[in-house]
């Protein structure tokens, strides 16, 4: 697949795809997606009219443009106002429209939540940065060179198993396979690393996979039940979860994709997530995303020694962005964004004024090979914050 493009997404890597598949559910949209944001509850705190109906116009535009299906969307600015709204279709077989109480899969957000647990046990002296990983996970090569803040920081030169071709070609062909935690590192493994540890950064899944299996051997839970004890219960993020299985809890908005083997489009809601597991699997809410966002920011759930190590950030390669501990900073915004078969999302601060921006659209269907949430950040920031805007997604390279 592509190597990874920040403002592609995070989670997988897309490969080149019929551009007609844009146009194919583009079509499907036509006489289900409604041209105006569903009904919400007005808030108290909403933009002025204006702001409000520059962003129904922009958001309704794109939308049609780039055949989005659906989308969830909120800005919070303290101070200034909040704009939350649920536009067009969860569901194109039924008609059903988008709300904002619908689960989604959040992809590759999913690495702050892993990480957090993580830097949770440094807090408690359980677990160093400059731990080995060789000291939590076994048979992992070259693992006694291998810091955990390497892994966090994706800077460990470890193959990322989803680069593998016949893994892909295995995804398209059997999207319901369900994969464990050490299915996905022998398929890293069999690979040789790409660098030195430490040497550079690159986006690797297989990293997060570690970090997963060292919650686990040091607190003696199953990942999901320790994120949803020190993670999850503090913050009441009640519709936020990692599934052990393919179930998506009810009510949810199905995803549609082409990372099919023909470049069709399908509802990939149904399919199984295990291959993300730590790094891309966690299902959420608007809701939640709008109190995740601003906790991850500001180390709601660490110490500050830890917090500030955490947004350590370090150059990626990529002008304007860069990584620290799980946590990305996109020209200025701080959180993560994500990507899997059927959904894109983003979560994401800017500091200076507070603005929380959460993005959840219900297709990662090519479109001009340019990420949709990211597209759709870049439309709804130029509007609320113009002096800070999501930077313009550009098309991935060929493969």
């Amino acid at each position: 697949m592509a190597r990874f493009r920040p403002l592609r997404g995070h989670g997988y890597r897309r490969a080149s795809l019929p551009a007609a598949a844009a146009l194919l559910i583009a079509a499907l949209c036509t006489g289900t997606a409604p041209p105006e944001a569903a009904a919400v509850p007005v808030r108290q705190d909403t933009f002025d009219a204006a702001t409000v109906e520059k962003l129904d116009t922009a958001i309704t535009k794109v939308m049609k443009e780039t055949g989005i299906p659906g989308l969830n969307i909120g800005v919070w600015i303290p101070g200034r106002g909040a704009y939350e709204k649920s536009f067009g279709t969860a569901d194109m077989k039924s008609g059903a429209p988008m709300t904002a109480d619908l689960h989604t899969r959040i992809g590759s957000i999913s690495k702050t939540f892993t990480v957090t647990g993580v830097l949770q046990l440094v807090d408690q002296g359980k677990v160093g940065l400059d731990d080995p990983i060789s000291r939590y996970v076994t048979d992992v090569p070259g693992g006694e060179h291998i810091t955990v803040r390497q892994l966090a920081q994706l800077r460990s030169g470890l193959f990322d198993y989803i680069d593998d071709k016949q893994w892909l070609a295995d995804l398209r062909a059997d999207p319901e396979r369900a994969y464990t935690p050490r299915q996905l590192l022998d398929i890293a493994f069999a690979h040789p690393p790409t660098f030195a540890p430490g040497a550079k950064w690159q986006y690797s899944n297989t990293n997060l996979v570690l970090l997963g299996l060292l919650i686990e051997k040091v607190s003696g839970q199953h990942l999901g039940a320790y994120l949803q004890e020190h993670v999850l219960a503090p913050l009441k993020l009640t519709g936020t979860s990692l599934p052990s299985d393919a179930t998506l809890p009810a009510p949810y908005a199905h995803g549609y994709t082409d990372l099919t083997p023909d470049g069709t489009v399908t509802d990939a809601s149904g399919w199984n997530p295990s291959w993300g597991w730590a790094t891309g699997s966690m299902i959420s809410t608007i809701k939640d995303m709008h109190t995740w966002a601003p906790a991850l920011r500001d180390g709601r759930l660490l110490t500050e020694k830890t917090q500030t190590e955490r947004l350590n950030t370090l150059p990626t390669g990529v002008p304007r962005i860069s990584y620290g501990l799980g946590i990305l900073d996109t020209y200025g915004w701080l959180g993560h964004n994500g990507d899997l078969p059927g959904y894109g999302s983003i979560a994401v601060q800017y500091p200076t004024d507070k603005a929380t921006l959460v993005v959840l659209v219900n297709s990662d269907v090519n479109y001009r090979r340019k990420n949709l949430a990211s597209i759709v950040a870049n439309t709804v920031t130029l509007i609320v914050t113009p002096d800070h805007p999501w930077p313009t997604p550009t098309p991935a390279p060929p493969e």
